[in-house]
This record gives C-alpha cells, sequence and structure tokens, in this order.
C-alpha cells in the first residue's frame, strides 16, 4: 500500500520482517512439537531455537536464484542455523508455514482493526449525544420528508458499528486457524499429533480438514469484514458530503488554516476527506471480488490465490485501519451549523407537517383517503406556486369545517418529532 494511506502499526503487521518473524515462530512450534514426541532432543530443540534468524537482504539476494520465497527463507535460516537446519521445515510444505504464519497476522491485524472500530464508534456516540436535539429535516429520495434529530444520524452508524463488533467476534475464531498437515493435508509425514501441539502453542484452532491449504473463504470472509467496515465508513461520509453542499451547508468536515481547496478558485472548501473515504471504499469492493475468486482452486491447490493474496490482504487491511482512523478525525472535527439547519426548515414552506395534519384530520372524524385528498390538494399547490402550506391549511374552508386554526396551529412543531429521541438513545446506552 502507498504510504499516503498507511499508518505504522498496521503496516508494520504486513511488513516483511514480521512475516518472516511469524515464519519462524511457525518452525520453531513444530520444532517444539517434534522436541515433545521425542523426535528431536531438548539439546537439538534449544540450538535451533538460538541460532535460528533471518536477514531480509539474504533472504531476498537468495530467492533471486531459487525463485521460491519459502526456499530462500529456509536457506537463509539454516546458514545460520547450521548442520541441525535439517530439522527445520521436516514434512512440512510451504502452505504449512505460509497458511499458519497469516493466521497470526491475520489476528494481529484484526486485533488492530477492532480497535479503530471501538474509537469511531465511541466519537460517534459522542457526537451523537452532543447533536441529538438538534431538529434538522430528514431527506428521502433527497426531498424534505419529516424532522428528525441530527444526533439520531449518527447514531444509526453507531448501530452498524456495533454489528461490526459482533462479527469482529466471529471472525477472530475464523481465522484464528493453521494447518500442519503435509503438501495435500493428509498427514503423510507429520502426525496430527505435532499439528496440534505447534497450533497449541501458537495460540491457533486446527482446522478440521485441509488440502495443501487452508480453504480460502476464511480469507474471503475476512476481506468481506473489511469491506463492511468500509462500506459502513462511507455511508457516514456521503451523508456529511450531502449535508455540506453550498445550498445545504448544515455540516461540514474540517478545513483547517492554511489549507487550499482548489488551484483555480480560492474560495473552495471541498469536502475531500469524505470524498476520499468513499473512494476507497470502492477498492476494497474490488478487492472482495478477488477474494471470492480466489475461493474456487485446482484440485488439493494451485497458486493462483497467491500473487492476489499478496495485495489484497495487507492493502485492505491498511487501507481500513486509515480509514477508521480518518474518518474518527473528521467526526471530531465536524463543524455544525445550527442556523443553516434553520434556515433549510424554511425551504419547503412546511410541508414537512404535512402527514402530522393528516393524521389529526383523522383522528377528526375523516376517511383516510378523503383527509389525503385535502391535505395533499393543499400541499400541491404550496409546491406549485411556493406559497406557506401552512397558512394554505388554514384558510381551506373544507378542513376548517373539522378544526380551528388554532388547532392546526400546534400540529406544526418541530419538537413534536423529538419527543422519543432519548428513548432510542437509551437502547444504546
Amino acid at each position: 500500500m502507498i504510504k499516503r494511506y498507511s499508518r505504522e502499526k498496521m503496516s508494520y503487521i504486513w511488513s516483511d520482517e514480521n512475516r518472516y518473524n511469524k515464519y519462524l515462530e511457525v518452525e520453531l512450534a513444530v520444532l517444539y512439537a517434534y522436541m515433545k514426541n521425542n523426535l528431536i532432543s531438548e539439546d537439538v530443540y534449544n540450538d535451533i531455537k538460538k541460532k535460528a534468524r533471518f536477514d531480509i537482504k539474504r533472504v531476498e539476494e537468495i530467492e533471486k536464484t531459487v525463485r521460491h520465497d519459502v526456499i530462500a527463507f529456509l536457506t537463509a535460516v539454516g546458514e545460520n542455523v547450521g548442520e541441525n537446519s535439517k530439522y527445520i521445515h521436516m514434512g512440512m510444505t510451504s502452505s504449512d508455514m505460509l497458511d499458519t504464519a497469516n493466521a497470526l497476522i491475520l489476528r494481529e491485524s484484526l486485533n488492530q482493526i477492532e480497535k479503530g472500530v471501538l474509537h469511531l464508534r465511541e466519537t460517534l456516540y459522542k457526537k451523537a449525544l452532543e447533536t441529538k436535539n438538534i431538529p434538522i429535516v430528514g431527506r428521502t429520495h433527497g426531498v424534505h420528508a419529516e424532522t428528525t434529530s441530527l444526533g439520531l444520524k449518527f447514531l444509526i452508524i453507531v448501530d452498524d458499528l456495533d454489528r461490526i463488533k459482533d462479527m469482529i467476534k466471529f471472525f477472530k475464531k475464523s481465522i484464528q486457524r493453521g494447518k500442519i498437515s503435509g503438501a495435500v493435508g493428509n498427514y503423510a509425514n507429520i502426525s496430527p499429533q505435532i499439528e496440534e501441539i505447534a497450533l497449541k502453542q501458537l495460540s491457533l484452532n486446527v482446522s478440521k480438514i485441509s488440502s495443501q491449504i487452508v480453504s480460502r473463504d476464511i480469507y474471503s470472509d475476512y476481506v468481506f469484514l473489511l469491506t463492511r467496515i468500509g462500506s459502513i465508513i462511507e455511508k457516514l461520509a456521503l451523508q456529511i458530503r450531502l449535508l455540506q453542499r453550498t445550498e445545504t451547508r448544515e455540516v461540514e468536515e474540517p478545513f483547517v488554516e492554511g489549507q487550499k481547496g482548489s488551484s483555480a478558485m480560492p474560495h473552495k472548501r471541498n469536502p475531500v476527506l469524505c470524498e476520499q473515504m468513499c473512494g476507497l471504499s470502492r477498492v476494497l469492493r474490488g478487492y472482495l471480488i478477488s477474494s471470492l475468486e480466489n475461493i474456487a482452486l485446482w484440485d488439493e491447490r494451485d497458486i493462483s490465490h497467491s500473487s492476489v493474496e499478496r495485495i489484497i490482504l495487507p492493502d485492505a487491511s491498511i487501507l481500513v485501519d486509515y480509514m477508521l482512523d480518518k474518518m474518527s478525525y473528521i467526526v471530531t472535527n465536524l463543524k455544525v451549523y445550527e442556523k443553516n439547519i434553520e434556515k433549510n426548515f424554511l425551504a419547503s414552506n412546511n410541508l414537512i407537517f404535512s402527514q402530522r395534519v393528516l393524521l389529526f384530520l383523522i383522528e377528526k372524524g375523516l376517511k383516510r383517503e378523503d383527509a389525503y385528498y385535502l391535505v395533499q390538494r393543499n400541499a400541491m399547490e404550496s409546491w406549485e406556486k411556493g406559497e406557506d402550506f401552512k397558512q394554505l391549511i388554514k384558510k381551506d374552508k373544507e378542513i376548517l369545517k373539522h378544526c380551528s386554526e388554532k388547532e392546526l396551529d400546534k400540529l406544526f412543531d418541530k419538537k413534536y418529532y423529538l419527543r422519543f429521541v432519548e428513548d432510542i438513545f437509551k437502547r444504546f446506552s
């Protein structure tokens, strides 16, 4: 992943150094299992553990010749270990080491993602509490609908993230599985007991069955989780973009001192961070398709999935880590323009109260069809002539047969729509 969208900790998790460290952890765990089964002595195990190390440049140098990264790694380690290196990787295939190491990396990665999700959730909930009593025009199909709470717009994303928290718990169990079962998964040259001891040493679960590799739907599930997170971030970013448009400008992402919005137009304050979130979410969805393509492989395995995973697993993880951090920054520093929120209520000439009038007339004894006709007739006149819906209603003789102007006035109250906001928030306390 390019540095622009990378944060230090997640970048290290997916670095060559950490990957090779995980390779070594797996190999040492298998050797530990051999020792426990009296297949190598404790002295041999301790000698290998003491000497086993690698130099990334040396691994890369060897790979230029052998054109096999696992063999290059094992050769580099073997050069340091010496004679006892013959026991390293004994009975294993490359994917025993690779897939088990991947499980360790995915676990670290998902722990970091979880921290980002929890931080964004906390940030959003705080913003929701701060804005829960601010009435704002709710819009459906981009058209004024009814009054809602600005805080509820944020709270619905909190609810989305709570479901993500549950998904993370599930996927943590799913990805924490390795395999040390040999070239085609049937333990021909290494016993299941070795696998059990080694994976326990690594705090991983044993795959009930594997071929040469762990089934790739597990990795696809992981990428799906990241894509879900990205889509939720996009959902919030898109809402902010819509509310930041010039004709709306009810909220605005942070625009810091010295920032420039356009090379041509000095006045511009563009929602570039939120646009970035939406763009990166598209990249994640592309990675998801690639991960699904990796599930079906030839027989016990072909290598077509490998090149894909080298790109999508680190890049998707690094992107989501970046997106979570950036979205938390946006929410924390989001500007809310209450005057514009209030002004925008006027744009639809009180039409947002139409359902309240409809239900009131039904309560007064009108049939729903008759009440709907009276309200819609005045609403359409308000749309076409730009007149105030409230005044039109109060002049309608048919409506006034069933109620007074004073009763109608009471219907046009924005606070009415927020009366259950506290009840909704209690569900999250």
